[in-house]
This record gives structure tokens, C-alpha cells and sequence, in this order.
């Protein structure tokens, strides 16, 4: 068959991915061509924060244990909630934001370390600074819609005082 043949396919078929020359046998190759430039997804809109301090995992206990929440049946027989505590801090997280435990296991191991980073470094962690800084934005739009309400109450004030005024009598309307 010559190369022209090959491409007589629906166009859904004829997608052709290249493989970059270090390809080894034991990567995966959907992660090789996704399309157009796709961003890792980020959790919830986390940060992913690499200065912070790493966890071992032999400091680590893990449980599997039922979910909570919304999903009846799906949620209440499967144990896919992860109990993540950190042995030396006595730090406990219990992740079930997802359905499948290796990506609540990921965001569980994630959000210990962050914890684990504010028990140790207090103010100096990263976590925390971002924390400070977004409760300062929301006390500035808290501030900000205040001084907005309190403007429009003037004005309806003015506005009203004007409106009930009564009008001086000319001699042309008696």
C-alpha cells in the first residue's frame, strides 16, 4: 500500500503522533501527544509549592476507610477516603475529594505536606504567606464593597431629601 493510501481514512484516524528520540519502552504513549498544549491540571486551584518540606514516607501512616458526604451508595461501600498522619507531628488529613484512591492518595500526601510545612516553618512557609495575602484581598474587597453600600445609601439619602422638598409658590399658579 503507498503512504497516499494510508492516509485515505477518516480524519480521526489519521492523527499522527511523534515520538521525541529518548522514548523509552516504559513511558506511556498518551502522555506523548495530548493535542495542543495542555497545563497540568492543578488541584483546586493550588499552587504547587516545590519549597516546601518533603515527607518520608516511612514517617507516614495510611488507612483506607469510607467516604462521607453525598454519592449513597457509591460513597458509602467503597473505603476510597485516605486518613494520611505524620508520625513526628501528629498531623492528620482525611482526603476524599475524588473518587478514585490514587489521585486522593496524590492530594492527601499534597495537602499533609503543606500542613507539615506551616507546623515547622510557621510564618516563613510559603503556604502561609499565600494564606495571609489572600485573607488581606478579601478584607480590601470586604472594605471596598462597605464604602460602595454606604455611597449608595448617601445618595439615595440626598436623593430622597431632594425629592421631598416642597415647592415654593408662584403667583402665576394661584
Amino acid at each position: 500500500m503507498s503512504a497516499p493510501g494510508l492516509f485515505r481514512f477518516p480524519s480521526p484516524l489519521t492523527r499522527v503522533c511523534v515520538a521525541p528520540w529518548g522514548l523509552r519502552l516504559c513511558e506511556k504513549p498518551q502522555l506523548l501527544c495530548p493535542g495542543p498544549a495542555v497545563a497540568p491540571v492543578q488541584a483546586a486551584g493550588k499552587k504547587h509549592h516545590p519549597a516546601l518540606l518533603s515527607l518520608d514516607e516511612s514517617e507516614l501512616e495510611e488507612q483506607f476507610v469510607k467516604g462521607h458526604g453525598p454519592g449513597g451508595q457509591a460513597t458509602n461501600k467503597t473505603s476510597n477516603c485516605v486518613v494520611l498522619r505524620h508520625v513526628p507531628s501528629g498531623i492528620v488529613v482525611k482526603c476524599h475529594q475524588t473518587r478514585s484512591v490514587d489521585q486522593n492518595r496524590k492530594l492527601a500526601r499534597r495537602i499533609l505536606q503543606e500542613k507539615v510545612d506551616v507546623f515547622y516553618n510557621g510564618e516563613n512557609s510559603p503556604v502561609y504567606k499565600e494564606k495571609r495575602e489572600a485573607e488581606k484581598r478579601k478584607q480590601e474587597r470586604k472594605k471596598r464593597a462597605k464604602e460602595t453600600l454606604e455611597k449608595k445609601k448617601l445618595l439615595k439619602e440626598q436623593w430622597e431629601s431632594g425629592k421631598n422638598v416642597p415647592r415654593e409658590r408662584t403667583a402665576d399658579s394661584d
